[in-house]
């Protein structure tokens, strides 16, 4: 499935291909610039093309209900504006943020009471989001605020009916279920209540229709979303990491996904290691490993960015992997993530999909 010639022909004349953020069976998903009668505006473009034939009528369902969502939320400041639709393809205004699993607003106490707002001016819209589970849903935009994107499984409504009673219920728990992970110690006696208290819709979801949703999606086609990174990441990435840490020169390794035009979702794996010339060796040793397809990218480091627990926090490397220069330095916490930084930077890998977002990278 192609592009309309409207869409195709709108889209040269408007849009500036960057950073493709997402490629599955849906839809496309680019970063770039948009061509408004005001000038250029960073944007967010979402095409319906190069589809499986048997995701097609429900890929274009979900562009419909996200359409119809960001049309009423236009002026909501909640999530991102609606700056241009056609058939296959709508562009929506870029939020300057990044999302939560990658943010991790520990002890963040404002940013909850941003998303409480946000929800509430969502639902006196008449619109709920209904899949506010996935954390990659939700921002953090560049000055604390909570933002709220991917609105494919929104529904939208005239009234206040019982289904919107227990859809806008559902979006207010997971809001609750990510605090309780963040900042459960400013969850009040009435939120640990609502948390405890499913509705019957989602009762019997868990019971039945997840479970053949998982059949079908995890069964039949393979598929896996964990944080965007797909079924590599959750199939792959701990075979090729523990085959790394084999080597005795490798002191860790870090393994994130990205997503790549030609493959769909990538593998990029930072390796700490004081011999640069060691790439080579463990791309000989990763393609024989059975099973497992070798990543994309492997870049030798001295040292992997790590937070308080000593973990890596792949959080900035997966930013790193996908292009997203501009977003990494609000979560910079000293000079020597700066200095760290601007080491893996210089040598980093994945240039092949990058735009013009690196004004900001931080100096030493």
């Amino acid at each position: 499935m192609s592009l309309p010639k409207d869409d195709a022909a709108e889209l040269a004349a408007r849009w500036r291909d960057g950073v493709l953020l997402k490629r599955d069976v849906f839809s496309i998903v680019e970063r770039g610039r948009f061509r408004t009668d005001g000038g250029e505006v960073d944007g967010v473009l979402r095409r319906l093309d190069e589809l499986p034939w048997w995701s097609r009528g429900l890929a274009l369902h979900l562009f419909s209900r996200e359409r119809r969502a960001l049309e009423r939320a236009r002026d909501l400041d909640v999530g991102p504006s609606l700056l241009w639709s056609g058939r296959r393809a709508l562009v929506r205004g870029f939020i300057d943020g990044v999302a939560l699993h990658l943010a991790k607003p520990h002890g963040d106490v404002a940013y909850f009471r941003s998303a409480k707002r946000a929800l509430h001016r969502l639902h006196r819209a008449g619109i709920c989001h209904n899949d506010l589970a996935k954390e990659q849903n939700w921002l953090v935009s560049r000055d604390g605020r909570a933002y709220l994107t991917d609105f494919q499984l929104a529904a939208c409504f005239s009234r206040r009916t019982w289904l919107f009673r227990v859809a806008a219920y559902e979006d207010i728990r997971h809001m609750l279920k990510h605090k309780r992970s963040y900042a459960p110690e400013a969850l009040t006696p009435k939120e640990r209540k609502l948390l405890a208290r499913k509705s019957v819709v989602a009762s019997v979801w868990l019971k039945t229709g997840k479970k053949v949703y998982q059949a079908i999606t995890r069964g039949l086609f393979n598929f896996r979303d964990r944080e965007g990174g797909g079924k590599r990441l959750v199939n792959d990435a701990p075979v090729l990491a523990e085959l790394i840490r084999k080597n005795p020169a490798v002191r860790d390794t870090a393994i994130v996904a990205f997503a790549d035009r030609r493959s769909g979702v990538g593998l990029y794996a930072f390796v700490e290691a004081d011999q640069v010339s060691l790439e080579t060796q463990l791309r000989d040793e990763l393609a024989s490993a059975r099973g497992a397809k070798p990543p994309e990218h492997i870049q030798v480091v001295h040292a992997l960015p790590r937070d308080a627990s000593g973990q890596p926090r792949t959080e900035i490397l997966q930013l790193v992997a996908m292009n997203q220069l501009d977003l990494i330095e609000p979560m910079m916490k000293s000079d020597e993530d700066r200095a760290f930084l601007r080491d893996i930077l210089d040598s980093r890998k994945n240039l092949r999909d990058r735009f013009n977002f690196e004004a900001d990278l931080p100096s030493t």
